[in-house]
């Protein structure tokens, strides 16, 4: 029994708009709300690749799957607990209104 709405913000991956997902949203009383297309802006997630990108994978090139994972924990335990502050200057609401096509 699901009195309450719940509001879920989503990016538009196709598994995120199955019929499957938007099914059991409705029964469960969650309203789905995607993101626009081509907007890392608006996900917050995307912003922490970004930065997991630059630390630990950037220009460099692991020969084996281990060294991989190995620089992506480096990142999460030491690197991002240092960097952590600067997390907050990335965060910005600079955008552009575009003019219409038609």
């Amino acid at each position: 029994d699901y009195h309450q709405k719940v509001h879920v913000i989503l990016d538009g991956a196709g598994y995120h708009r199955s019929l499957l997902v938007k099914d059991w949203a409705e029964v469960v009383n969650i309203k789905l709300h995607y993101l626009p297309p081509y907007s890392p802006n608006l996900n917050p997630i995307e912003r922490m690749w970004k930065l997991m990108n630059e630390h630990a994978r950037n220009n460099r090139y692991f020969s084996n799957s281990r060294e991989f994972r190995d620089a992506i924990s480096e990142f999460f335990s030491h690197t991002l607990p240092e960097i952590v502050g600067s997390l907050t200057s990335r965060i910005n609401d600079n955008f552009q209104v575009l003019k219409s096509v038609s």
